[in-house]
């Protein structure tokens, strides 16, 4: 009887250690398994259904209506491209974007291309090797295991990876009219990462455009690495691909696509006059579909108004009046003012005149002689000078 006893003790007692370390197994391969997710965020594997999900339907020319290609470039010393540099250093859980680009092109999971300064071709004629990228750059490489000649695979450690030196970026824009909504749609074709460095004897930096990455192959990895976008809020909300497709970026136009391939600095070389044509443009974009349509009657109303309000001051400040506020407010009883002073204004000048003129001579009184009374006699008159 005790042998059964103890026999049923042991049991129960390597069946609760077996639970428990089965369950405390479970436990570890759950936080490995998020651990590796973490350090792989923005490099893990992308099957082709996830990679055809973010590939750009190609459209017919039929459905547009208008389109224009612009070239931009985004100064990573700006505020609001900053988030593209930081951090320097990469962590366990987020990492700059030309460490992931560098990352993706070592392992050979992305392709670059040439650039050709206007005339991007993204073939495989144009395609770069990574090799010869990497030794024109200089940047300090090994050969990685399960490299092949057909897919080579290379490994950068982090201390070699040029990141402070890429200061800016290229990336081109496409705005196109879609006839089937009738909306303007902006897409970004491909991204260049931009690297700055100086000579051996100092001065300013050039720059290096390195090579042209397609955004819709980059995209599936942008969209699993989570960043800052401002000191605000210390929570990562949005990723890379949102920072791009939501245009929460800044960058000035320096090229527009045309015949002679020109950039903006070449046709326009003087300072002001290059930063009137990239308004211009920037307006153009985000305004050319308000032409669409029919302005409706408050518009209408509205922009009456703003009308009025414009012929107001401007016959304000004709007037020599410097303040804004009382410009408005005295455009309505302007003409009423300029009557009125042009009618003190003349009875001035008729009273300037009326004391300039020469005073009348006085009239002479002559004597008057007095007649001698008569007797009657109206015709009886005696002399005096016969007197005697």
């Amino acid at each position: 009887m005790k042998k059964i006893i103890l026999l049923a003790i042991a049991t129960a007692v390597a069946l609760s250690t077996m639970a428990q370390s089965s369950s405390s197994s479970s436990v570890v391969r759950k936080r490995s398994k998020d651990d590796d997710h973490n350090k792989t965020a923005a490099g893990g594997k992308v099957t082709q259904r996830m990679q055809s999900f973010y590939e750009e339907v190609p459209k017919s020319e039929a459905d547009i209506a208008w389109e224009k290609v612009v070239y931009r470039m985004l100064d990573l010393s700006n505020v609001k491209n900053a988030t593209l540099y930081y951090p320097e250093e990469p962590t366990e859980q987020q990492e700059s974007l030309f460490r992931i680009i560098m990352r993706l092109l070592a392992n050979d999971q992305i392709a670059a291309y040439e650039y050709l300064d206007g005339r991007e071709v993204f073939t495989d004629q144009y395609r770069v090797k990574v090799k010869d990228m990497l030794d024109r750059f200089h940047v300090i490489y090994t050969q990685a295991k399960g490299s092949t000649d057909k897919s080579p695979k290379f490994a950068i450690d982090d201390s070699d990876v040029p990141a402070n030196e890429v200061l800016s970026y290229y990336i081109i824009e496409k705005w196109q009219i879609d006839n089937r909504n009738n909306r303007m749609e902006t897409t970004i074709e491909a991204i260049c990462p931009v690297l700055h460095r100086s000579g051996d004897f100092g001065g300013e930096a050039v720059r290096y455009p390195m090579f042209w990455i397609k955004f819709d192959a980059l995209r599936p990895y942008l969209t699993q690495q989570y960043i800052f976008v401002d000191d605000d809020n210390n929570l990562a909300k949005y990723t890379y691909d949102d920072f791009f497709q939501l245009s929460m970026y800044e960058g000035d136009i320096y090229k527009t696509r045309n015949l002679r391939n020109l950039s903006l600095m070449q046709q326009f070389p003087d300072p002001d006059e290059l930063k009137q044509a990239q308004d211009s443009i920037q307006k153009r974009l985000l305004t050319y579909t308000d032409k669409m349509w029919v302005p409706t009657r408050e518009e209408l109303e509205a922009a009456r108004e703003k009308r009025e309000q414009e012929e107001a001051a401007r016959l304000a400040a004709e007037n020599g009046d410097d303040s804004d506020g009382d410009a408005v407010d005295k455009a309505p009883t302007e003409k009423k003012e300029k009557v009125r002073s042009t009618r003190t204004k003349r009875g001035k000048a008729k009273a300037k005149e009326n004391k300039t003129k020469a005073p009348k001579a006085p009239k002479s009184k002559t004597p008057k002689v007095k007649e001698p009374k008569s007797n009657g006699n109206s015709n009886a008159v005696r002399s005096v000078r016969r007197r005697r």
